[in-house]
């Protein structure tokens, strides 16, 4: 137990940042809280892996890590193509120099809401695919660097909602699909945890202000299957119709930002979190609690 309490007390400094040493996967990367993600652990010593759809978005982030003296490197592509993801995974291990992965934060995805009785199947299968077996086929690619006994920290963060933790109307989808991340991450902690050491946790987001809680008329639209153009946002009228009450049901009474959000990952990818695992960390400034 003393040998325990002088480690973690030799790490307090951190002279050279607490993920020194480590390289990590963050998908979804290339805005929002996935690129505020990348500059944090970049700032923390760690070697970034930016992965996004958008290859412009996602050069652009591991550029301003790179200009700023950090590490990064973009791997742009489709988590929804398998051979994708065995460049994203042979791309981080090179990167490294030594053949090792770290770190993986599964953040990429969208939203695209619809009632339940008017929901196509495209609809749900689009969303499922992307935020529940997308995340599962990454991990199950990566496999051969995390079952290792290095000794070295290794850590999956998988990003689920309070709609997965609570459902909410409209988003039977991704509420199911945000739900699904969090049976995923147990059978990881309880899979890897015991031979391996690898820590596996979820963060689950309230009310983050991202181009996904904006104004829906803002006309912000992703890409989906077979390039079908998808609005995203929160239709202004919905907005309004909260008036005063939109977040009366937030203790701090506001939204968060996308540099908060992405503090609370780095945290549980740290060493500060090195005793948890199998654990669904609720980050919404104390709403649903």
């Amino acid at each position: 137990m003393t040998d325990r309490i002088s480690q973690i007390a030799s790490h307090l400094n951190w002279p050279k940042g607490m993920l020194a040493g480590q390289v990590a996967i963050i998908t979804g990367s290339g805005q929002g809280i996935g690129a505020e993600a990348a500059r944090l652990f970049a700032n923390e010593g760690a070697k970034v892996v930016v992965s996004d759809i958008d290859s412009a978005k996602a050069k652009a982030v591991a550029d301003s890590i790179t200009s700023a003296g950090g590490q990064a490197i973009a791997v742009p592509g489709d988590m929804l193509d398998d051979a994708y993801l065995k460049t994203l995974v042979k791309s981080a291990a090179d990167f490294s120099g030594n053949g090792k992965i770290h770190i993986i934060v599964n953040n990429a995805g969208y939203t695209w809401d619809g009632v339940i009785h008017k929901m196509t199947d495209k609809q749900w299968d689009a969303i499922v695919a992307l935020h529940c077996t997308a995340p599962f086929k990454l991990v199950r690619e990566a496999a051969p660097y995390f079952r290792v006994r290095d000794g070295e920290p290794r850590a999956i963060l998988n990003v689920s909602s309070s709609s997965g933790v609570h459902g909410n109307a409209g988003q039977a989808n991704y509420a199911l699909a945000k739900a699904g991340v969090t049976g995923l991450t147990k059978t990881i902690a309880k899979e890897w945890g015991p031979a391996f050491g690898v820590r596996a946790n979820t963060i689950a987001f309230g009310h983050i202000a991202t181009r996904l809680t904006q104004a829906k008329e803002m006309g912000v639209f992703v890409t989906g299957p077979g390039g079908e153009k998808i609005a995203i946002g929160i239709p202004e009228a919905q907005k309004k119709a909260a008036g005063p009450a939109l977040y009366t049901d937030i203790p701090l009474r506001r939204p968060g930002t996308a540099t908060e959000a992405a503090s609370a990952m780095l945290a549980m990818c740290s060493p500060m979190f090195s005793y948890v695992s199998g654990q669904t960390l609720m980050v919404g400034g104390g709403r649903n609690m």
